[in-house]
């Protein structure tokens, strides 16, 4: 074969790979409980293993708890359900109780959903990833951790646009589940700047704030008082079977707390660790799943 000969077979193949059809973005929705939503190029990446936390686990946030709970099993029932925003302090759960809300709803209702993350900087292709959903029968719920939007980040707006539905509404399949730090996902000085500048102060802050009001329920986590963070650390060294007596560990976590200026769940973790080395304990099967926040 020559050189002409093997040129015009490259050409050929090179067609045929064109004109193939791309695999599909989405693979099988019952192939696994958790996906990874990648954009580019577009495809569900499933994840074998969610790093979660036991839902009994969570403490000091019973009612928020509740309400997500409760809004997640009618969403797994095939009942009306709202997407939810959950905000406030850091390191108090928000992230582990979707995840853990989740796990719950397929333990009451065996693979009733499909929990699929995006990323914060890919909310622009959110729609791209509605349209994948659309047709599939199983529920999902789509989980967005850490959102919040800057000062010239236009990206809002689609996510407005894709939480109200347009024109194709959304999917009966899917619901949105964000967390923030921020109440209005917006950050303080960006909104008064919008209202000092504007030539209508209010319309140019309801245009910002407005994105919020997208979310039908609102969960609000506050700052840890200390008898909920001695539950924590009570909580997390019965799971593990720590042996160390209450009034050392409560000292300890007293300290411990006192040195990072903070009480929440992510700082009871951090300091069940710090015991669990000192006691020798090696924390079986305490990945990530084991964290509160």
């Amino acid at each position: 074969m020559d050189q002409t000969e093997r040129d015009l077979l490259a050409r050929i193949a090179d067609a045929l790979d064109r004109l193939a059809p791309k695999p599909s973005a989405a693979p099988r929705l019952d192939s696994a409980d958790a996906f990874v939503w990648r954009p580019d190029p577009p495809c569900l990446t499933p994840v074998p293993h969610v790093a979660r936390v036991v839902i009994g686990l969570l403490h000091g946030v019973d009612r928020a708890k509740a309400l997500l709970l409760e809004n997640t099993l009618r969403f797994a029932r095939g009942l009306p359900a709202n997407n939810a925003m959950l905000w406030g302090a850091r390191g108090m759960g928000k992230s582990s109780l979707v995840k853990a809300v989740h796990a719950a709803a397929n333990e009451a209702r065996p693979g009733s959903l499909v929990l699929i993350e995006i990323h914060r900087e890919d909310i622009v292709s959110l729609p791209a990833l509605l349209d994948l959903l659309r047709a599939r029968s199983r529920r999902c719920l789509i989980f967005c951790d850490d959102l919040s939007f800057e000062r010239e980040d236009a990206d809002y707006k689609a996510l407005k646009s894709v939480l109200d539905g347009g024109i194709e509404g959304r999917p009966e399949n899917v619901l949105f589940y964000a967390t923030s730090n921020r109440r209005h996902l917006m950050p303080r000085d960006m909104i008064e700047n919008e209202r000092a500048t504007a030539i209508n102060p209010s319309e140019s802050t309801e245009e910002k704030v407005s994105l919020s009001d997208r979310f039908g329920l609102w969960i609000g986590f506050h700052n840890c008082d200390q008898p909920n963070y001695l539950a924590m650390i009570d909580a997390y060294a019965a799971y593990f079977s720590l042996p160390i007596e209450p009034e050392a560990l409560h000292a300890h976590a007293i300290e411990w707390s006192v040195t990072r200026g903070a009480r929440s769940g992510r700082v009871a973790w951090q300091c069940i660790q710090d015991v669990a080395g000192k006691l020798g304990v090696v924390l079986a099967g305490a990945d990530q799943e084991k964290r509160t926040a």
